[in-house]
């Protein structure tokens, strides 16, 4: 996927009994973007490579949407060599998906079957889509967040069920709009939080990178990125899972908060042992009560910086990031740019804008799309599909209403730096300290205590373990790349 910064919401019909009116699904279409006026916003620079936004008028935007493309139907032979997710690739790899310029940033398409005895004169006069049609929506990032996902599909069923072109979704002209709060947030007295940040990152040298494991380094004079991700997933067995949620709850932990704890530790043993650890992750910056139903962009990412005590116990590890979450929640509003700025840093140069944590909770409400009577299910897209924004990324995914595996991460990390075969390995450790973590280890393999120094801990594969200890005796002929392996677990066991 060329485009980078699509967030695409792909749903299926899945039932023979349901069908979903192209031209409903239109007039709710457009009664969405009437409604949220950041869909139909503009961006610009200024001479000052300020950003300048212009909110289009509704009427004028619709009529536009012929000339753009808004709302396009895709017919796709039954009998056609090409699959629907090769037509669905296509699509978002299209280099004119969005222009921003023009306020074009969401599209949907139509992905609709038809047999070949069909001739395309009825295919276009047919209004309803059927079981196995598509419905791609495709949203630009900088106008739409995680959040802003159910609220969308809210409204669309809503815009959908009134079944009227001329009704469109309640609109108050003194409701708090997007541009409201941009410019809210100009005006905001910042000073604690200015206070707040700068004693959170005293004395870090922010251009410092960690010290992981990568195949190759980024050229320091050709920063221009492939966006090709080398990925990892990781799916939590039931015991594990179980596990996971009991101590978040003994402990009187989020989820997000014990996943943190668990990435903090691992980038420790990762880096062996390097204990000024400083990362990113988002957080959803709605901290209004007027905030929680717009359509917008207003995730934030923030610096999330740990100096760990190696004589920790893991218990004390969560402890302090909870400390230091709560802390950062309070202080979420303040801008990324205003906290480099006082640091005196441009964003190409921050190495903790590399590395990524985020928890992501699956909203019932967004995997399907409710059209009347028509429940339509949200298809995952391949991770083939998948870029890296990031170089290195570790993104949880809970799901409660999955009756199985209902919990599993992804190392989502830039082939630039990482060969996959270097990630699966990575992944392969963390699986493992996780099963350490939890005690989900057969009774023959050491386990952690919770309340053990986090020293103790490893991410020594057991096959690495056995490899090594036949190599202090003598040299195995079939070892390959025998040097980096026993360098790095020597490194690992040696430390206290």
């Amino acid at each position: 996927m060329n485009n980078m910064y699509v967030i695409p919401l792909l749903y299926r019909i899945p039932s023979m009994n349901d069908h979903v009116s192209i031209t409903r699904l239109h007039h709710a279409f457009q009664s969405v973007i009437t409604k949220h006026n950041i869909l139909r916003t503009a961006l610009s620079l200024d001479t000052n490579t300020h950003i300048i936004q212009h909110c289009l008028d509704a009427k004028i935007a619709l009529n536009d949407e012929i000339k753009s493309n808004r709302f396009t139907i895709v017919n796709i032979r039954n009998d056609d060599h090409r699959h629907m997710s090769e037509t669905i690739a296509e699509i978002l790899n299209q280099a004119d998906l969005f222009d921003l310029s023009t306020g074009r940033a969401i599209r949907c398409h139509i992905l609709r079957h038809y047999h070949q005895s069909q001739d395309n004169i009825s295919c276009e006069n047919d209004d309803l889509l059927a079981e196995n049609d598509h419905i791609l929506i495709s949203i630009h990032h900088a106008m739409f967040d995680g959040a802003s996902t159910s609220i969308f599909t809210r409204d669309l069923s809503l815009a959908y069920q009134s079944d009227d072109s001329q009704v469109r979704l309640s609109t108050d002209d003194n409701s708090l709009n997007y541009i409201d709060y941009s410019v809210h947030e100009h005006i905001m007295d910042m000073s604690l939080s200015q206070q707040f940040w700068q004693l959170e990152l005293e004395e870090s040298d922010l251009k410092r990178p960690l010290s992981l494991p990568v195949d190759r380094q980024r050229s320091s004079t050709n920063q221009e990125r492939s966006g090709l991700a080398s990925i990892h997933e990781i799916i939590f067995d039931n015991e594990l899972c179980t596990s996971f949620l009991n101590y978040a709850s003994s402990h009187h932990l989020t989820l997000f908060q014990l996943g943190l704890s668990i990435f903090y530790v691992f980038l420790f043993k990762l880096t062996h042992g390097e204990t000024d650890l400083c990362i990113s992750s988002i957080n959803a910056n709605r901290y209004r009560n007027e905030l929680v139903n717009m359509i917008g962009m207003f995730v934030s990412t923030l610096p999330y910086r740990l100096e760990i005590d190696p004589h920790w116990s893991f218990d004390e590890v969560v402890e302090y990031v909870r400390e230091k979450c709560l802390s950062i929640l309070e202080h979420s509003h303040y801008p990324l740019q205003h906290i480099l700025d006082d640091n005196r840093s441009i964003q190409s140069n921050v190495s903790f804008l590399e590395i990524i944590f985020d928890f992501i909770s699956v909203s019932k409400d967004v995997e399907h799309l409710n059209l009347s009577d028509a429940n339509l299910e949200q298809i995952s897209l391949e991770q083939s599909t998948e870029m890296s924004k990031f170089d290195f990324s570790l993104i949880f995914e809970y799901n409660p209403s999955s009756d199985n595996n209902q919990m599993s991460c992804f190392f989502v990390c830039s082939h630039d730096l990482f060969e996959k075969s270097t990630i699966s390995k990575i992944g392969q450790r963390f699986e493992y300290m996780l099963s350490n973590v939890f005690q989900t280890q057969p009774s023959n393999f050491p386990v952690m205590n919770a309340s053990s120094s986090i020293n103790k801990l490893s991410v020594i594969l057991p096959e690495e373990a056995k490899e090594m200890e036949l190599v202090v005796f003598h040299r195995l002929d079939n070892i390959v790349n025998e040097g980096m392996i026993i360098g790095f677990l020597f490194n690992c066991r040696q430390k206290p």
